[in-house]
């Protein structure tokens, strides 16, 4: 499965808001127009179920924005840059220094600016609150600085949280306005905070200045990014848009505070909600609509444009309309006549029903969690792309042409953007005003790049181009390390694919022998083109001896591949490996075809394909990814993969489902210990060292590993035995990261070469953390993968972590070069994947030594 497919797969878009105390948990929170910051999570989890939405529900609409405190919001909204969490200060071995030494130095430029100057003084921090409750920020906004005699013009307002750098008169100040339409309100200015220049908090204070700046520069905020809808890329033939736009974080780094931005693209389509229904509407008609249409659209991410917020679908509530009223503080009001006070737009379909997006941020204390927030499927665009627009050829292809920037590209387009900010009077008049000042140019670091691994297959070892990280034409006709015998397997197709499987197994009978697998001829199974007949032809051949099965398919639809997973890994355990009968049809390609299916054979059947260089004696690797199930019940899975010998080329893999809401690794216990026992029966000894990359950990989760996982970890291993006490590191592994690095060779802006790595100057001072590009790209800017150590008792140094992290990207079997990130991680995810996607069950326990879902 591609990273594209996985973040299609897992990634979550959440409308968030926050509501008025005393809303039970199963009342709608906020109407859809809800202003709060809606965060959209690349690797965010769906973590509740659609409920039913009454009449009464509707009724009970709370359409205040109630404001927490900055402190509480710090505690109860996911913190995304993971601050105030100092792991380092418990490892003395990189106290001193977390840099390694091996490798040659290679000049390097980031997407990073530094700050050269900041404020000095002391800022003061006021909690803001209105009676009545205000939705909009804007109007918030609005209302708080109709009293600039009071404030004065240096002042910072997110919406809830005022900064001031002078102190007002009172610590509690009433401050009394009223909007366009003549409604009092009433403004309570409280003192809660007196920040020196050193706070954390300031670093927060800085980001919202700069938010502040990039909406004087006329862009949108869309989730966490800001994007700039008057300079839109259009495709036309696809109705698409594009907005284009940057991240920005600016956050403490090694040496200095600097601002981190990248450039970054929202895809949106010129369709409305209300136009794709009426379209799915004429095409199946009346009778079907409501349960095609609920699963076309649930699980979809909509923009709302009138406040540029993002929200997930997650049910639709098919006897609500427009003209249904909610509560808005002691009176009712509908949601059209809502719309047209708050935000000036017209609902033309008075008979349309509405949507429902669940919210997902905690209320403030004591409150139960607000209920979901209503949408108007006339103001909901739809966005991103459909999976039949991700298998479109030309369309992915004219989207990666505005969207996948080389790094001259970037560079140029970063550069351009901190000159528009220079060159903006408003924008300096602002900074200035703040006592903050930015470089001009992109910060120059120096990197490593780590030497390029020799690569050992049977008896031989050889080098690969590090440029292309790839060794498939070296590895050819060469034997495997070891590969069982395939005798007694199966092959079944149907009789359109009839010729396409033929030449299949004689190409295979070609690329074996070179590498070393004894083929003999299958057991050759025809089936008709029809889930039942394929289901029953596995039932009906499919025994205890049985090695393996081979599944030519005629499509790429899912029901078939799923049903064939689930009966060979569940019902009867047999590994397994389908073919799309299309990857067959084109001669010129079957011998690279064949190859790659014959090393996948070999390593589920317990094969060892090729191996590294890896000092370490008794050493065990474990890979944890975690995956959310959204058709078992939002059920979590959890995928430990954890090596068996010294070569790092057998695996012990476990999947375990946990019901809704639990934690992952309390299932993952015990299949730590069932990977140790695996461990120690297969070298009669236990590891002395154990290294954990703990994969899928999303923004704001960093203090559940370092303060539930870990120790959970710490537990599995001690209930071997007392005596038993392994060297122990516990690695966070991140792929989204915003960091870039571009290396000037050749007289141009290029992709560093894989085995770079970062470690200085854009690293975190309170972690132990390294980036490390190891894959070779051929079309944008390579993305590093950012190494976090949160626990560390094995006191390896820095070097020998970064060379052995890199070693374990080149030992992915399927894929001949080297990878984003340790096999082992890779290895959980695909297992997690093909369980949450297919299987829906915990696999067999007879397969857990085989890579059977490669």
């Amino acid at each position: 499965m591609t990273g594209r497919a996985r973040a299609r797969s897992r990634g979550r878009a959440r409308g968030q808001e926050t509501g008025t105390p005393g809303v039970s948990k199963e009342h709608v929170a906020v109407a859809a127009p809800a202003s709060a910051e809606g965060d959209l999570l690349g690797r965010g989890r769906q973590r509740g179920a659609p409920g039913p939405v009454t009449t009464e529900d509707v009724l009970q609409i709370s359409a205040g924005f109630h404001q927490v405190k900055f402190g509480d919001r710090g505690g109860r909204r996911r913190d995304f840059h993971d601050s105030g969490i100092n792991t380092r200060q418990a490892m003395e071995h990189v106290m001193a220094s977390k840099s390694g030494t091996s490798g040659s130095s290679i000049q390097l430029r980031a997407n990073f600016f530094r700050i050269i100057s900041r404020p000095q003084w002391v800022l003061y921090q006021y909690h803001v609150d209105y009676q009545p409750p205000m939705e909009s920020r804007r109007l918030r906004s609005a209302l708080l600085y109709q009293h600039d005699e009071l404030l004065g013009s240096a002042r910072s307002f997110d919406g809830a949280v005022l900064f001031l750098p002078h102190k007002l008169h009172n610590k509690e100040t009433l401050l009394h306005t009223e909007t366009r339409h003549g409604e009092k309100v009433q403004i309570k200015v409280t003192l809660t905070n007196e920040l020196p220049p050193t706070s954390p908090v300031c670093l927060q204070f800085y980001n919202i200045i700069f938010r502040r700046i990039l909406r004087m520069m006329n862009m949108q905020q869309i989730g966490r990014n800001y994007y700039n809808p008057k300079d839109p890329l259009t495709i036309p033939q696809h109705r698409l848009t594009i907005w284009p736009g940057f991240t920005t974080t600016i956050l403490q780094y090694e040496s200095s505070i600097m601002l981190c931005t990248d450039v970054s693209h929202k895809v949106l389509r010129s369709e409305t909600v209300l136009d794709f229904m009426i379209s799915l509407r004429q095409q199946c008609g009346p009778q079907r609509f409501p349960e095609i249409c609920a699963k076309e659209l649930v699980g979809l991410v909509v923009l709302t444009k009138y406040n540029n917020k993002t929200y997930r679908i997650d049910d639709i509530a098919w006897d609500h309309t427009p003209n249904n009223t909610f509560k808005r503080g002691d009176s009712e009001i509908s949601f059209k006549n809502y719309y047209k006070t708050q935000y000036l737009l017209e609902i033309t379909d008075g008979n349309q029903v509405l949507l429902i997006s669940h919210v997902k941020r905690l209320g403030p204390a004591g409150a139960a969690p607000p209920g979901p927030a209503m949408l108007v499927p006339e103001f909901c665009y739809l966005t991103g792309l459909t999976d039949k627009m991700r298998s479109d050829f030309n369309i992915m292809k004219d989207l990666d042409s505005h969207t996948k920037l080389s790094p001259d590209q970037r560079e140029v387009r970063l550069n351009r953007f901190v000159n528009n900010i220079q060159a903006n009077e408003e924008a300096q008049k602002e900074l200035s005003t703040w006592g903050l000042n930015f470089d001009k140019k992109l910060l120059e670091l120096n990197g490593r790049v780590l030497p390029a691994e020799r690569m050992i297959q049977g008896s031989r070892s050889y080098d690969y181009n590090q440029w292309t990280a790839d060794w498939s034409k070296e590895m050819r006709g060469l034997p495997l390390i070891s590969a069982p015998p395939l005798e007694n397997w199966l092959m079944f197709y149907t009789r359109r694919n009839a010729n396409d499987t033929q030449n299949l197994l004689q190409t295979l009978n070609k690329v074996s022998g070179p590498l070393g697998i004894r083929m003999q001829k299958p057991n050759m199974v025809e089936y008709e083109d029809y889930q039942e007949s394929l289901l029953r032809g596995l039932q009906q051949n499919v025994g205890p001896q049985t090695k393996l099965v081979v599944v030519v398919l005629p499509s790429n639809k899912k029901d078939k591949y799923d049903s064939v997973k689930k009966y060979l890994c569940v019902d009867c355990p047999t590994p397994s490996q389908c073919v799309v009968g299309r990857t067959l049809s084109r001669p010129q390609a079957l011998m690279t075809v064949a190859t790659k299916i014959a090393l996948q054979i070999a390593c589920k059947m317990g094969g060892e394909l090729w191996s590294v260089d890896i000092p370490l004696k008794q050493l065990m690797i474990v890979g944890i990814d975690c995956y959310h199930d959204t058709v078992a019940g939002k059920r979590s899975i959890g995928a430990l993969v954890a090596s068996l010998n010294h070569g790092m080329s057998r695996w012990f893999s476990k999947c375990v489902l946990q019901a809704k809401g639990q934690e992952i690794m309390d299932g993952l216990k015990m299949a730590l210990v069932g990977a140790l026992k695996d461990y120690l029966k297969f070298n009669g000894v236990l590891p002395s060292r154990i290294i954990v990359y703990r994969d899928g950990v999303g923004d704001g989760m960093l203090q559940s590993v370092v303060n539930y996982e870990v120790p959970q970890i710490i537990e599995s291993i001690k209930s071997l035995g007392q005596d038993y006490i392994p060297r122990l590191t516990v690695v966070v592994v991140k792929k989204r990261v915003s960091s870039r690095f571009f290396a000037h060779i050749n007289g141009k802006m290029s992709n560093p070469p894989p085995g770079t790595v970062i470690d200085t100057d854009v690293t975190r001072p309170e972690w132990y953390d390294f980036y490390i590009v190891s894959q070779a790209v051929r079309m944008g800017s390579v993305s590093p993968t950012h190494y976090n150590v949160v626990y560390d008792t094995s006191g390896l140094k820095p070097d020998h972590m970064q060379r052995l992290t890199y070693k374990l990207c080149h030992m992915y079997y399927n894929w001949q070069g080297i990878i984003r990130v340790p096999a082992p991680c890779q290895y959980a995810h695909k297992l997690a994947f093909l369980v949450g996607q297919s299987i829906h069950r915990e696999p067999s326990m007879k397969l857990d030594d085989y890579l059977f879902y490669l």
